[in-house]
């Protein structure tokens, strides 16, 4: 179907404007575009707590943001952040946080991990397999009972959120992983790419400076980063595997799913029509992505139940 007439409409703002691509600029620009965007998204929905908090690391706390909802939670998920491992913050995903935490029962932790270039490959994701193994212990104190534990994220977020739970799945058990739009591999040449990789949010140009900005390029390869080319995907938690019809990540997060489910992974892949990367933050915005969050309360509920 045709781009969802409301995203048309914001692309078609953004170039009336000329808005620039996020690897037009260094990353500090890109990080303050992307902070633009918060007030479009409003203030979110009311949630029992925020709380900012601090997460212990091997290389030192950071800053993570807890949201609690009301009643007692039904689960406890870590929520990794989108941003090609190089721009982001808790602040951005906020209101997707509340959404999910008010619609799921779940509590969210989001954790503030260290980002490319500043801090390159592995930091980041050594901060998210830190914070992953706190929320698993902390999770009796936080919520009040041993709460199942789910790992999730978007776009690089959900890059971070399958390759820790393979990374920790002997020291944390999962009920499950959220991933949504996920980058997957390092190819950058799948039908998707071809059709989608200009003029759209998310362009190719865009993927490989995120990508020199995480790892030299000999590294991008390295299944921590394309977890497409592990050897094995297998005994991994069951996954919900989300992706965007016009989305250059689509074909490669399909091909994750499928392997997955190859694998003896339980898989749920939904794709959802008319949206572009990123869809999900737009959930107050446009019908489509509001569905998607409610389809991923469910998921949430069941994957806890």
């Amino acid at each position: 179907m045709p781009i969802h007439p409301a995203i048309a409409r914001m692309l078609e703002k953004a170039r009336k404007y000329g808005l620039p691509a996020m690897s037009d600029g260094s990353p500090a620009q890109a990080r303050a575009l992307l902070a633009q965007t918060r007030i479009v998204l409003g203030p979110g929905v009311e949630v029992r707590a925020r709380r900012k908090i601090a997460i212990p690391t091997r290389s030192g706390a950071i800053p993570a943001l807890l949201l609690m909802p009301f009643g007692r939670p039904v689960g406890f998920m870590t929520y990794l952040h989108g941003g090609g491992w190089v721009i982001g913050a808790p602040a951005d995903y906020e209101v997707l946080g509340r959404k999910l935490a008010a619609e799921s029962g779940c509590a969210l932790v989001i954790p503030d991990y260290r980002l490319a270039p500043e801090h390159p490959f592995p930091a980041g994701l050594e901060d998210c397999e830190d914070a992953l193994l706190w929320s698993w212990q902390e999770r009796d104190r936080l919520l009040g009972w041993d709460a199942p534990l789910v790992v999730a994220g978007d776009s690089a977020g959900g890059n971070l959120a399958t390759v820790v739970a393979s990374a920790m799945r002997e020291l944390v058990p999962l009920a499950g992983q959220i991933l949504i739009c996920p980058v997957t591999d390092a190819g950058f040449d799948t039908q998707s790419y071809r059709e989608f990789g200009t003029d759209l949010p998310l362009s190719r140009d865009e993927i490989v400076w995120f990508f020199g900005h995480y790892a030299p390029e000999p590294a991008w390869t390295d299944p921590r980063i394309a977890p497409l080319r592990a050897d094995s995907v297998a005994c991994l938690p069951p996954a919900i595997v989300i992706t965007a019809e016009y989305d250059v990540l689509r074909d490669e997060a399909e091909a994750y799913a499928a392997r997955l489910e190859a694998e003896g992974v339980p898989v749920v892949l939904r794709r959802y029509p008319g949206m572009t990367h990123g869809f999900i933050r737009l959930h107050d915005l446009v019908d489509t992505a509001g569905q998607a969050v409610r389809d991923l309360a469910k998921d949430l509920r069941r994957l806890c139940g």
